[in-house]
Protein backbone atom coordinates (compact mmCIF):
# COMPACT_ATOMS: atom_id res chain seq x y z
CA UNK A 1 0.00 0.00 0.00
CA UNK A 2 1.31 3.44 -0.83
CA UNK A 3 2.48 5.48 2.15
CA UNK A 4 1.11 8.54 0.39
CA UNK A 5 -2.28 6.93 -0.22
CA UNK A 6 -3.45 4.43 2.42
CA UNK A 7 -6.52 3.67 0.30
CA UNK A 8 -4.53 2.35 -2.69
CA UNK A 9 -5.82 -1.18 -3.31
CA UNK A 10 -6.47 -3.61 -6.11
CA UNK A 11 -9.29 -6.07 -5.48
CA UNK A 12 -8.66 -8.99 -7.81
CA UNK A 13 -10.55 -12.04 -8.95
CA UNK A 14 -13.94 -11.34 -7.41
CA UNK A 15 -17.48 -11.55 -8.74
CA UNK A 16 -18.60 -7.94 -9.08
CA UNK A 17 -22.23 -7.20 -8.22
CA UNK A 18 -22.30 -3.50 -8.90
CA UNK A 19 -25.44 -2.38 -7.03
CA UNK A 20 -27.45 -1.38 -10.09
CA UNK A 21 -29.23 -4.71 -10.52
CA UNK A 22 -27.10 -5.56 -13.56
CA UNK A 23 -25.83 -9.14 -13.91
CA UNK A 24 -22.77 -10.09 -11.90
CA UNK A 25 -19.45 -10.47 -13.69
CA UNK A 26 -15.86 -11.43 -13.00
CA UNK A 27 -13.58 -8.41 -12.66
CA UNK A 28 -10.90 -6.45 -10.82
CA UNK A 29 -11.40 -3.11 -9.10
CA UNK A 30 -8.79 -0.43 -8.34
CA UNK A 31 -9.12 2.09 -5.52
CA UNK A 32 -7.08 5.24 -4.90
CA UNK A 33 -7.68 8.46 -3.01
CA UNK A 34 -10.79 6.99 -1.43
CA UNK A 35 -12.58 6.46 -4.74
CA UNK A 36 -12.98 3.81 -7.45
CA UNK A 37 -10.39 4.45 -10.16
CA UNK A 38 -10.85 1.51 -12.55
CA UNK A 39 -12.92 -1.64 -13.13
CA UNK A 40 -11.83 -4.16 -15.75
CA UNK A 41 -11.68 -7.91 -16.40
CA UNK A 42 -7.99 -7.90 -15.45
CA UNK A 43 -5.85 -5.19 -13.87
CA UNK A 44 -2.16 -5.44 -13.01
CA UNK A 45 -0.97 -4.18 -9.62
CA UNK A 46 0.74 -0.81 -9.37
CA UNK A 47 3.80 -0.27 -7.21
CA UNK A 48 2.90 0.14 -3.55
CA UNK A 49 -0.68 -0.99 -4.11
CA UNK A 50 -2.17 -3.54 -1.70
CA UNK A 51 -3.64 -6.52 -3.55
CA UNK A 52 -6.78 -8.11 -2.14
CA UNK A 53 -7.47 -11.66 -3.32
CA UNK A 54 -11.25 -11.81 -3.79
CA UNK A 55 -11.33 -15.19 -5.51
CA UNK A 56 -14.58 -16.97 -4.64
CA UNK A 57 -16.02 -13.77 -3.16
CA UNK A 58 -18.67 -11.23 -4.01
CA UNK A 59 -17.45 -7.66 -4.43
CA UNK A 60 -20.34 -5.24 -3.91
CA UNK A 61 -20.99 -1.67 -2.82
CA UNK A 62 -21.05 -1.23 0.96
CA UNK A 63 -24.48 -1.69 2.47
CA UNK A 64 -26.69 1.19 3.58
CA UNK A 65 -28.58 0.85 6.86
CA UNK A 66 -31.70 2.75 5.83
CA UNK A 67 -33.43 3.09 9.20
CA UNK A 68 -31.37 3.32 12.38
CA UNK A 69 -31.44 5.15 15.70
CA UNK A 70 -27.72 5.59 16.36
CA UNK A 71 -28.41 9.28 17.14
CA UNK A 72 -27.54 8.57 20.77
CA UNK A 73 -25.43 5.40 20.66
CA UNK A 74 -22.99 6.86 18.12
CA UNK A 75 -21.65 9.07 20.93
CA UNK A 76 -20.87 6.27 23.40
CA UNK A 77 -20.20 3.37 21.02
CA UNK A 78 -18.24 4.80 18.15
CA UNK A 79 -17.53 1.28 16.85
CA UNK A 80 -21.17 1.07 15.67
CA UNK A 81 -20.96 -2.59 16.66
CA UNK A 82 -21.71 -4.93 14.87
CA UNK A 83 -22.17 -3.05 11.57
CA UNK A 84 -18.63 -3.18 10.07
CA UNK A 85 -18.61 -6.99 10.21
CA UNK A 86 -21.82 -7.03 8.14
CA UNK A 87 -20.57 -4.75 5.39
CA UNK A 88 -22.45 -1.60 6.45
CA UNK A 89 -20.81 1.58 5.21
CA UNK A 90 -23.56 4.22 5.65
CA UNK A 91 -26.17 4.66 8.40
CA UNK A 92 -29.34 6.76 8.20
CA UNK A 93 -30.43 8.33 11.51
CA UNK A 94 -33.14 10.69 12.75
CA UNK A 95 -36.02 8.46 11.71
CA UNK A 96 -39.59 8.32 13.09
CA UNK A 97 -39.65 12.01 14.04
CA UNK A 98 -37.00 11.44 16.72
CA UNK A 99 -33.82 13.50 16.61
CA UNK A 100 -31.61 15.28 19.12
CA UNK A 101 -31.67 18.60 17.25
CA UNK A 102 -32.82 21.26 17.26
CA UNK A 103 -33.15 21.77 21.02
CA UNK A 104 -34.14 24.84 23.05
CA UNK A 105 -32.25 26.62 25.82
CA UNK A 106 -34.78 25.30 28.36
CA UNK A 107 -33.07 22.38 30.11
CA UNK A 108 -36.40 20.78 31.04
CA UNK A 109 -37.49 20.67 27.40
CA UNK A 110 -34.12 19.31 26.29
CA UNK A 111 -34.60 16.51 28.81
CA UNK A 112 -38.04 15.96 27.29
CA UNK A 113 -36.39 15.41 23.89
CA UNK A 114 -34.14 12.79 25.52
CA UNK A 115 -37.05 11.19 27.38
CA UNK A 116 -39.13 10.84 24.21
CA UNK A 117 -36.21 9.40 22.27
CA UNK A 118 -35.31 7.08 25.13
CA UNK A 119 -38.83 5.78 25.71
CA UNK A 120 -39.74 5.03 22.13
CA UNK A 121 -36.36 3.58 21.20
CA UNK A 122 -35.69 1.71 24.47
CA UNK A 123 -32.37 3.44 25.11
CA UNK A 124 -31.40 4.44 28.69
CA UNK A 125 -31.61 8.18 29.34
CA UNK A 126 -28.42 8.40 31.41
CA UNK A 127 -25.87 8.11 28.58
CA UNK A 128 -27.78 10.71 26.57
CA UNK A 129 -27.10 13.18 29.37
CA UNK A 130 -23.50 12.16 30.13
CA UNK A 131 -22.06 11.14 26.75
CA UNK A 132 -23.51 13.64 24.27
CA UNK A 133 -21.69 17.00 24.18
CA UNK A 134 -24.92 19.00 23.80
CA UNK A 135 -22.90 21.84 22.31
CA UNK A 136 -25.70 22.68 19.91
CA UNK A 137 -29.11 24.28 19.82
CA UNK A 138 -29.77 24.57 16.08
CA UNK A 139 -29.52 21.77 13.52
CA UNK A 140 -26.46 23.30 11.78
CA UNK A 141 -24.69 23.41 15.15
CA UNK A 142 -25.58 19.74 15.71
CA UNK A 143 -24.24 18.78 12.29
CA UNK A 144 -21.03 20.70 12.98
CA UNK A 145 -20.66 18.98 16.36
CA UNK A 146 -20.93 15.54 14.76
CA UNK A 147 -18.28 16.43 12.22
CA UNK A 148 -16.06 17.84 14.95
CA UNK A 149 -16.52 15.20 17.65
CA UNK A 150 -17.70 11.93 16.10
CA UNK A 151 -15.23 9.34 14.83
CA UNK A 152 -17.17 6.53 13.18
CA UNK A 153 -16.45 3.49 11.00
CA UNK A 154 -19.38 4.29 8.71
CA UNK A 155 -20.67 7.32 6.86
CA UNK A 156 -23.70 8.91 8.48
CA UNK A 157 -26.69 11.00 7.47
CA UNK A 158 -29.71 12.17 9.42
CA UNK A 159 -33.21 13.56 9.17
CA UNK A 160 -34.41 16.53 11.18
CA UNK A 161 -37.10 15.20 13.52
CA UNK A 162 -40.51 16.90 13.55
CA UNK A 163 -40.95 16.16 17.26
CA UNK A 164 -37.70 17.96 18.10
CA UNK A 165 -38.79 20.90 15.93
CA UNK A 166 -42.09 21.25 17.76
CA UNK A 167 -40.48 21.01 21.22
CA UNK A 168 -37.79 23.53 20.27
CA UNK A 169 -40.44 26.08 19.27
CA UNK A 170 -43.42 25.28 21.50
CA UNK A 171 -41.85 23.79 24.60
CA UNK A 172 -44.07 21.45 26.59
CA UNK A 173 -47.17 22.79 24.83
CA UNK A 174 -46.08 20.76 21.80
CA UNK A 175 -47.75 17.82 23.55
CA UNK A 176 -51.09 19.59 23.76
CA UNK A 177 -52.11 21.65 20.75
CA UNK A 178 -51.72 22.82 17.20
CA UNK A 179 -49.09 25.47 16.50
CA UNK A 180 -49.87 29.14 15.96
CA UNK A 181 -48.97 30.89 12.71
CA UNK A 182 -45.93 32.44 14.38
CA UNK A 183 -44.78 29.06 15.73
CA UNK A 184 -45.21 27.47 12.32
CA UNK A 185 -43.06 30.22 10.81
CA UNK A 186 -40.32 29.55 13.38
CA UNK A 187 -40.44 25.80 12.71
CA UNK A 188 -40.21 26.46 8.99
CA UNK A 189 -37.13 28.62 9.55
CA UNK A 190 -35.44 25.91 11.67
CA UNK A 191 -36.22 23.25 9.07
CA UNK A 192 -34.91 25.46 6.29
CA UNK A 193 -31.56 25.93 8.04
CA UNK A 194 -31.38 22.17 8.77
CA UNK A 195 -31.90 21.29 5.12
CA UNK A 196 -29.40 23.92 4.03
CA UNK A 197 -26.87 22.34 6.41
CA UNK A 198 -27.31 18.90 4.84
CA UNK A 199 -30.14 17.17 6.70
CA UNK A 200 -31.67 14.34 4.66
CA UNK A 201 -35.10 15.88 5.08
CA UNK A 202 -37.87 15.85 7.67
CA UNK A 203 -39.10 12.81 9.58
CA UNK A 204 -42.34 12.63 11.51
CA UNK A 205 -44.52 10.21 13.46
CA UNK A 206 -48.28 9.72 13.14
CA UNK A 207 -48.61 6.63 15.33
CA UNK A 208 -46.88 6.58 18.69
CA UNK A 209 -48.25 7.27 22.18
CA UNK A 210 -46.05 7.56 25.25
CA UNK A 211 -46.13 5.74 28.60
CA UNK A 212 -49.01 7.95 29.75
CA UNK A 213 -50.93 7.24 26.52
CA UNK A 214 -50.28 10.76 25.22
CA UNK A 215 -50.07 11.15 21.43
CA UNK A 216 -46.58 12.26 20.39
CA UNK A 217 -46.32 16.00 19.62
CA UNK A 218 -46.31 15.50 15.85
CA UNK A 219 -49.82 14.02 16.06
CA UNK A 220 -51.02 17.51 17.09
CA UNK A 221 -49.69 19.11 13.89
CA UNK A 222 -52.51 20.46 11.73
CA UNK A 223 -52.64 20.74 7.94
CA UNK A 224 -51.29 24.30 7.98
CA UNK A 225 -48.18 23.19 9.85
CA UNK A 226 -47.50 20.27 7.56
CA UNK A 227 -48.08 22.29 4.39
CA UNK A 228 -45.69 25.02 5.56
CA UNK A 229 -42.98 22.45 6.28
CA UNK A 230 -43.58 20.75 2.94
CA UNK A 231 -43.21 24.09 1.14
CA UNK A 232 -39.82 24.52 2.81
CA UNK A 233 -38.79 21.04 1.67
CA UNK A 234 -39.83 21.79 -1.90
CA UNK A 235 -37.16 24.50 -1.97
CA UNK A 236 -34.43 21.91 -1.28
CA UNK A 237 -34.23 19.38 -4.13
CA UNK A 238 -32.91 15.97 -3.15
CA UNK A 239 -34.35 15.86 0.37
CA UNK A 240 -37.13 13.51 1.45
CA UNK A 241 -39.97 13.22 3.95
CA UNK A 242 -40.07 10.13 6.17
CA UNK A 243 -43.30 9.37 8.01
CA UNK A 244 -44.42 6.59 10.34
CA UNK A 245 -48.08 5.84 9.67
CA UNK A 246 -50.26 3.82 12.02
CA UNK A 247 -50.47 0.19 10.95
CA UNK A 248 -50.49 -1.10 14.54
CA UNK A 249 -52.40 0.93 17.13
CA UNK A 250 -55.50 2.36 15.46
CA UNK A 251 -54.90 1.16 11.89
CA UNK A 252 -55.28 4.76 10.70
CA UNK A 253 -52.62 4.46 7.99
CA UNK A 254 -54.93 4.72 4.93
CA UNK A 255 -56.41 8.04 6.06
CA UNK A 256 -52.97 9.34 7.06
CA UNK A 257 -51.45 8.44 3.72
CA UNK A 258 -54.29 10.18 1.89
CA UNK A 259 -53.67 13.26 4.04
CA UNK A 260 -49.96 13.33 3.18
CA UNK A 261 -50.74 12.85 -0.52
CA UNK A 262 -53.20 15.75 -0.39
CA UNK A 263 -50.87 18.09 1.50
CA UNK A 264 -47.91 17.44 -0.84
CA UNK A 265 -50.02 17.95 -3.97
CA UNK A 266 -48.20 20.19 -6.45
CA UNK A 267 -44.88 20.01 -4.58
CA UNK A 268 -41.83 18.11 -5.77
CA UNK A 269 -41.27 16.10 -2.58
CA UNK A 270 -40.12 12.52 -2.14
CA UNK A 271 -42.11 10.68 0.56
CA UNK A 272 -41.05 7.53 2.39
CA UNK A 273 -43.94 6.11 4.36
CA UNK A 274 -43.45 3.21 6.73
CA UNK A 275 -45.07 1.36 5.52
CA UNK A 276 -46.90 -1.25 3.53
CA UNK A 277 -47.36 -4.02 6.12
CA UNK A 278 -45.68 -7.38 5.70
CA UNK A 279 -47.22 -9.22 8.68
CA UNK A 280 -49.98 -11.77 8.22
CA UNK A 281 -52.19 -10.30 10.97
CA UNK A 282 -52.37 -7.05 8.98
CA UNK A 283 -53.79 -8.68 5.84
CA UNK A 284 -56.84 -6.44 5.86
CA UNK A 285 -54.48 -3.54 5.19
CA UNK A 286 -52.01 -5.21 2.85
CA UNK A 287 -54.08 -7.46 0.60
CA UNK A 288 -54.12 -6.77 -3.11
CA UNK A 289 -57.48 -4.99 -2.89
CA UNK A 290 -56.88 -3.49 0.58
CA UNK A 291 -56.47 0.25 1.12
CA UNK A 292 -52.70 0.59 1.55
CA UNK A 293 -51.68 -1.74 -1.26
CA UNK A 294 -54.19 -0.11 -3.61
CA UNK A 295 -53.06 3.36 -2.59
CA UNK A 296 -49.40 2.46 -3.15
CA UNK A 297 -50.18 1.33 -6.69
CA UNK A 298 -52.38 4.36 -7.36
CA UNK A 299 -49.70 6.82 -6.22
CA UNK A 300 -47.16 5.15 -8.49
CA UNK A 301 -49.58 5.30 -11.42
CA UNK A 302 -50.17 9.00 -10.75
CA UNK A 303 -46.42 9.57 -10.91
CA UNK A 304 -46.19 10.61 -7.26
CA UNK A 305 -42.78 10.17 -5.64
CA UNK A 306 -44.05 7.98 -2.78
CA UNK A 307 -41.90 5.06 -1.54
CA UNK A 308 -43.09 2.52 1.02
CA UNK A 309 -40.74 1.21 3.69
CA UNK A 310 -40.65 -2.42 4.75
CA UNK A 311 -38.63 -4.91 6.79
CA UNK A 312 -37.60 -8.28 5.36
CA UNK A 313 -37.54 -9.93 8.79
CA UNK A 314 -40.46 -10.58 11.17
CA UNK A 315 -40.99 -8.37 14.21
CA UNK A 316 -39.76 -9.97 17.43
CA UNK A 317 -40.34 -8.17 20.74
CA UNK A 318 -38.79 -8.69 24.14
CA UNK A 319 -40.49 -7.71 27.39
CA UNK A 320 -38.32 -6.13 30.08
CA UNK A 321 -39.31 -4.48 33.34
CA UNK A 322 -36.17 -2.34 33.33
CA UNK A 323 -36.56 -0.29 30.16
CA UNK A 324 -39.25 -1.15 27.64
CA UNK A 325 -42.03 0.57 25.73
CA UNK A 326 -43.60 -2.78 24.80
CA UNK A 327 -46.22 -2.84 27.55
CA UNK A 328 -47.40 0.74 26.94
CA UNK A 329 -47.41 0.24 23.17
CA UNK A 330 -49.58 -2.84 23.74
CA UNK A 331 -52.07 -0.74 25.76
CA UNK A 332 -50.96 -2.55 28.94
CA UNK A 333 -50.42 0.26 31.43
CA UNK A 334 -50.58 -2.06 34.45
CA UNK A 335 -47.39 -3.96 33.63
CA UNK A 336 -45.94 -0.63 32.50
CA UNK A 337 -46.21 0.48 36.13
CA UNK A 338 -43.42 -1.99 36.88
CA UNK A 339 -41.21 -0.44 34.20
CA UNK A 340 -41.83 3.00 35.73
CA UNK A 341 -41.19 1.86 39.31
CA UNK A 342 -37.78 3.12 40.46
CA UNK A 343 -35.40 0.45 41.68
CA UNK A 344 -35.63 -3.32 41.85
CA UNK A 345 -37.18 -3.34 45.32
CA UNK A 346 -40.12 -1.26 44.10
CA UNK A 347 -40.49 -3.40 40.97
CA UNK A 348 -40.35 -6.62 42.97
CA UNK A 349 -42.94 -5.32 45.44
CA UNK A 350 -45.38 -4.65 42.61
CA UNK A 351 -44.82 -8.06 41.04
CA UNK A 352 -45.66 -9.71 44.37
CA UNK A 353 -48.66 -7.53 45.18
CA UNK A 354 -51.99 -9.38 44.96
CA UNK A 355 -54.03 -6.34 43.96
CA UNK A 356 -51.53 -5.45 41.23
CA UNK A 357 -51.61 -9.04 39.95
CA UNK A 358 -55.39 -8.92 39.72
CA UNK A 359 -55.25 -5.73 37.66
CA UNK A 360 -52.48 -7.22 35.51
CA UNK A 361 -54.59 -10.27 34.69
CA UNK A 362 -57.51 -8.03 33.73
CA UNK A 363 -55.24 -5.91 31.54
CA UNK A 364 -54.03 -8.91 29.55
CA UNK A 365 -57.55 -10.30 29.26
CA UNK A 366 -59.40 -7.11 28.39
CA UNK A 367 -57.20 -4.15 27.51
CA UNK A 368 -54.21 -5.15 25.39
CA UNK A 369 -54.38 -4.87 21.63
CA UNK A 370 -55.24 -8.08 19.83
CA UNK A 371 -51.88 -8.17 18.04
CA UNK A 372 -49.81 -7.58 21.18
CA UNK A 373 -47.64 -10.36 22.66
CA UNK A 374 -49.78 -10.27 25.83
CA UNK A 375 -53.09 -11.01 24.12
CA UNK A 376 -54.84 -14.27 25.08
CA UNK A 377 -53.85 -16.06 21.89
CA UNK A 378 -50.20 -14.98 22.10
CA UNK A 379 -49.14 -14.70 25.73
CA UNK A 380 -48.83 -18.46 26.40
CA UNK A 381 -46.32 -18.69 23.53
CA UNK A 382 -43.90 -16.12 24.97
CA UNK A 383 -40.45 -17.67 25.34
CA UNK A 384 -38.36 -17.79 28.52
CA UNK A 385 -34.88 -17.54 27.04
CA UNK A 386 -32.86 -14.89 28.87
CA UNK A 387 -32.33 -15.35 32.61
CA UNK A 388 -30.15 -13.05 34.69
CA UNK A 389 -29.15 -15.78 37.16
CA UNK A 390 -29.99 -18.94 35.16
CA UNK A 391 -32.46 -20.12 37.80
CA UNK A 392 -34.75 -21.21 34.98
CA UNK A 393 -36.49 -22.95 33.58
CA UNK A 394 -35.03 -21.69 30.29
CA UNK A 395 -36.16 -22.65 26.80
CA UNK A 396 -39.83 -23.17 27.67
CA UNK A 397 -42.90 -21.13 26.87
CA UNK A 398 -44.69 -18.96 29.38
CA UNK A 399 -47.75 -21.21 29.06
CA UNK A 400 -45.67 -24.29 29.87
CA UNK A 401 -44.14 -22.59 32.89
CA UNK A 402 -47.59 -21.50 34.11
CA UNK A 403 -48.70 -25.15 34.08
CA UNK A 404 -45.52 -26.27 35.85
CA UNK A 405 -46.06 -23.93 38.80
CA UNK A 406 -49.87 -24.03 38.78
CA UNK A 407 -50.17 -20.29 38.17
CA UNK A 408 -53.74 -18.98 37.87
CA UNK A 409 -52.81 -16.87 34.83
CA UNK A 410 -49.88 -16.47 32.44
CA UNK A 411 -49.40 -12.91 33.76
CA UNK A 412 -48.82 -14.34 37.24
CA UNK A 413 -46.42 -16.89 35.76
CA UNK A 414 -44.36 -14.13 34.12
CA UNK A 415 -44.21 -12.24 37.40
CA UNK A 416 -43.03 -15.38 39.23
CA UNK A 417 -40.41 -16.18 36.60
CA UNK A 418 -38.97 -12.66 36.68
CA UNK A 419 -38.81 -12.71 40.48
CA UNK A 420 -37.01 -16.07 40.45
CA UNK A 421 -34.66 -15.28 37.55
CA UNK A 422 -33.81 -11.67 38.34
CA UNK A 423 -35.27 -8.43 37.09
CA UNK A 424 -32.66 -8.07 34.34
CA UNK A 425 -34.24 -11.14 32.72
CA UNK A 426 -36.38 -10.74 29.62
CA UNK A 427 -39.26 -12.63 28.01
CA UNK A 428 -39.39 -12.95 24.22
CA UNK A 429 -42.36 -13.28 21.91
CA UNK A 430 -42.12 -15.58 18.89
CA UNK A 431 -41.71 -13.67 15.61
CA UNK A 432 -44.88 -12.55 13.88
CA UNK A 433 -45.70 -14.59 10.80
CA UNK A 434 -44.64 -12.73 7.68
CA UNK A 435 -46.23 -12.59 4.25
CA UNK A 436 -43.18 -13.71 2.30
CA UNK A 437 -44.84 -13.09 -1.06
CA UNK A 438 -45.41 -9.46 -0.07
CA UNK A 439 -41.78 -9.08 1.03
CA UNK A 440 -40.50 -10.45 -2.29
CA UNK A 441 -42.87 -8.15 -4.17
CA UNK A 442 -41.57 -5.15 -2.22
CA UNK A 443 -37.94 -6.15 -2.76
CA UNK A 444 -38.60 -5.87 -6.49
CA UNK A 445 -40.81 -2.79 -6.26
CA UNK A 446 -39.01 0.28 -7.64
CA UNK A 447 -40.74 2.52 -5.09
CA UNK A 448 -39.81 0.77 -1.85
CA UNK A 449 -37.21 1.30 0.87
CA UNK A 450 -35.83 -1.89 2.38
CA UNK A 451 -33.18 -2.97 4.88
CA UNK A 452 -35.11 -1.29 7.70
CA UNK A 453 -33.67 -2.64 10.96
CA UNK A 454 -33.93 -0.09 13.84
CA UNK A 455 -30.24 -0.79 14.57
CA UNK A 456 -28.98 1.28 17.48
CA UNK A 457 -32.33 1.12 19.29
CA UNK A 458 -34.19 -1.40 21.46
CA UNK A 459 -30.88 -2.78 22.66
CA UNK A 460 -32.48 -5.26 25.06
CA UNK A 461 -35.14 -6.29 22.54
CA UNK A 462 -33.19 -6.77 19.31
CA UNK A 463 -29.90 -5.97 17.65
CA UNK A 464 -30.95 -4.84 14.17
CA UNK A 465 -27.42 -4.71 12.84
CA UNK A 466 -26.62 -7.79 10.78
CA UNK A 467 -30.15 -8.52 9.66
CA UNK A 468 -29.21 -7.42 6.13
CA UNK A 469 -27.35 -10.69 5.69
CA UNK A 470 -30.61 -12.65 5.73
CA UNK A 471 -31.31 -11.29 2.26
CA UNK A 472 -28.47 -13.57 1.12
CA UNK A 473 -28.72 -16.49 3.56
CA UNK A 474 -32.48 -16.88 3.23
CA UNK A 475 -33.98 -15.14 0.21
CA UNK A 476 -31.13 -15.74 -2.24
CA UNK A 477 -30.33 -19.18 -0.80
CA UNK A 478 -33.94 -20.28 -1.37
CA UNK A 479 -34.02 -18.88 -4.90
CA UNK A 480 -36.69 -16.31 -3.97
CA UNK A 481 -34.65 -13.37 -5.27
CA UNK A 482 -31.41 -13.06 -7.20
CA UNK A 483 -28.02 -12.15 -5.78
CA UNK A 484 -28.15 -8.95 -7.82
CA UNK A 485 -31.50 -8.00 -6.28
CA UNK A 486 -30.25 -8.66 -2.75
CA UNK A 487 -27.34 -6.27 -3.32
CA UNK A 488 -29.39 -3.64 -5.18
CA UNK A 489 -32.04 -3.23 -2.47
CA UNK A 490 -29.45 -2.27 0.16
CA UNK A 491 -27.02 -0.31 -2.03
CA UNK A 492 -27.87 1.42 -5.31
CA UNK A 493 -31.59 1.55 -4.70
CA UNK A 494 -31.18 3.19 -1.28
CA UNK A 495 -28.47 5.57 -2.47
CA UNK A 496 -30.87 6.72 -5.18
CA UNK A 497 -33.73 7.13 -2.72
CA UNK A 498 -31.70 9.27 -0.31
CA UNK A 499 -29.97 11.18 -3.16
CA UNK A 500 -26.54 9.92 -2.06
CA UNK A 501 -25.28 10.01 -5.62
CA UNK A 502 -21.56 9.56 -4.97
CA UNK A 503 -21.96 6.03 -3.55
CA UNK A 504 -24.19 2.95 -3.73
CA UNK A 505 -22.81 1.42 -6.93
CA UNK A 506 -19.44 0.25 -8.17
CA UNK A 507 -18.64 2.82 -10.83
CA UNK A 508 -15.49 4.74 -11.62
CA UNK A 509 -15.39 7.99 -9.68
CA UNK A 510 -17.72 6.91 -6.88
CA UNK A 511 -16.61 6.64 -3.26
CA UNK A 512 -14.90 3.40 -2.35
CA UNK A 513 -17.53 2.04 0.05
CA UNK A 514 -17.15 -1.68 -0.65
CA UNK A 515 -18.01 -5.06 0.86
CA UNK A 516 -16.13 -8.26 -0.03
CA UNK A 517 -17.65 -11.50 1.23
CA UNK A 518 -18.15 -15.20 0.52
CA UNK A 519 -21.69 -16.55 0.39
CA UNK A 520 -20.36 -19.76 1.96
CA UNK A 521 -19.04 -17.94 5.02
CA UNK A 522 -21.71 -15.42 6.03
CA UNK A 523 -24.61 -15.90 8.44
CA UNK A 524 -26.86 -13.65 10.49
CA UNK A 525 -25.35 -14.98 13.78
CA UNK A 526 -27.17 -15.43 17.08
CA UNK A 527 -27.74 -12.60 19.53
CA UNK A 528 -25.34 -12.26 22.44
CA UNK A 529 -25.17 -9.95 25.46
CA UNK A 530 -22.52 -7.29 25.95
CA UNK A 531 -22.35 -4.93 28.92
CA UNK A 532 -21.12 -1.70 27.36
CA UNK A 533 -23.95 0.86 27.62
CA UNK A 534 -22.77 3.49 30.14
CA UNK A 535 -25.23 4.45 32.87
CA UNK A 536 -23.44 7.61 33.96
CA UNK A 537 -22.45 6.30 37.39
CA UNK A 538 -19.50 4.20 36.31
CA UNK A 539 -21.68 1.14 35.71
CA UNK A 540 -22.83 -0.40 32.44
CA UNK A 541 -26.00 -2.13 31.36
CA UNK A 542 -26.32 -4.70 28.60
CA UNK A 543 -27.53 -4.77 25.03
CA UNK A 544 -27.83 -7.41 22.35
CA UNK A 545 -25.25 -7.65 19.60
CA UNK A 546 -23.98 -10.49 17.42
CA UNK A 547 -20.72 -11.83 16.06
CA UNK A 548 -19.71 -10.69 12.57
CA UNK A 549 -21.13 -12.25 9.39
CA UNK A 550 -18.17 -12.04 8.64
CA UNK A 551 -17.12 -9.91 5.71
CA UNK A 552 -13.72 -10.65 4.19
CA UNK A 553 -13.31 -6.88 3.89
CA UNK A 554 -15.37 -3.74 4.50
CA UNK A 555 -14.03 -0.49 3.06
CA UNK A 556 -15.38 2.96 3.90
CA UNK A 557 -13.99 5.74 1.73
CA UNK A 558 -11.28 3.28 0.76
CA UNK A 559 -10.12 2.43 4.30
CA UNK A 560 -10.75 -0.94 5.99
CA UNK A 561 -13.22 -0.93 8.87
CA UNK A 562 -13.33 -4.75 8.94
CA UNK A 563 -10.65 -7.18 7.74
CA UNK A 564 -8.88 -10.32 8.92
CA UNK A 565 -12.10 -11.43 10.69
CA UNK A 566 -12.20 -8.40 13.00
CA UNK A 567 -13.24 -4.76 13.16
CA UNK A 568 -10.32 -2.36 12.72
CA UNK A 569 -9.48 0.88 14.52
CA UNK A 570 -10.09 2.89 11.35
CA UNK A 571 -12.77 5.59 11.62
CA UNK A 572 -13.12 7.00 8.10
CA UNK A 573 -16.85 7.74 8.24
CA UNK A 574 -17.97 11.12 6.95
CA UNK A 575 -21.13 13.19 7.12
CA UNK A 576 -23.05 12.69 3.87
CA UNK A 577 -25.82 14.90 2.54
CA UNK A 578 -28.27 14.65 -0.38
CA UNK A 579 -26.76 15.45 -3.76
CA UNK A 580 -28.89 17.32 -6.26
CA UNK A 581 -29.08 15.77 -9.72
CA UNK A 582 -28.71 17.83 -12.87
CA UNK A 583 -32.42 17.38 -13.62
CA UNK A 584 -33.33 18.65 -10.16
CA UNK A 585 -31.01 21.62 -10.57
CA UNK A 586 -32.71 22.48 -13.87
CA UNK A 587 -36.16 22.29 -12.24
CA UNK A 588 -35.00 24.49 -9.39
CA UNK A 589 -33.47 27.06 -11.76
CA UNK A 590 -36.63 27.13 -13.85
Amino acid sequence: MSAQDPTARLIQGGTIVDGTGAPAYRGDLRIANGAIQAIAPELSPNDGEEVVNASGCIVSPGFIESHTHFDGAMWWDQTLDPLPGFGATTVIMGNCGFSVAPVPDDEAVRREVVGIFSFFEDIPESPFMTELPWDWRSWPEYQASMQRNASLPANYAAFCGHIALRLAVMGMEAWERAATADEIERMAFMLDEALAAGALGLSTNLMDHDGENRPVPSLHADDAEFRALFEVMARHPGVSFQVIVDTFRNMAAPDQLERIARLTEGLDIRVQWAGLPTLVFQRDLMGIQAPLAAMHERLKTEGRDFWTGYAHIPVTSTASVQSSLLFAQSNDYVWHEVVLAEGDDAKRALLKDDSWRERARASWDNDVFEFSPFAKARAPHMLLLNSENNAGPIGVTLGEYAKQIGAPHVSDAMAEWLIANGLESTVTMPPFEMDTDMVISLIRDKKSVGNISDAGAHGQMLCGGGENIRLFTEFVAKGQITLEEAVWVQTGKLADHFSLRDRGSLQVGKRADIAVFSLDEIAERDLKKVYDVPMGDGNFTWRWTRDSAPMRLTLVNGLPTFENAAATEQRPGEWVAPHVSAAQQQRETA
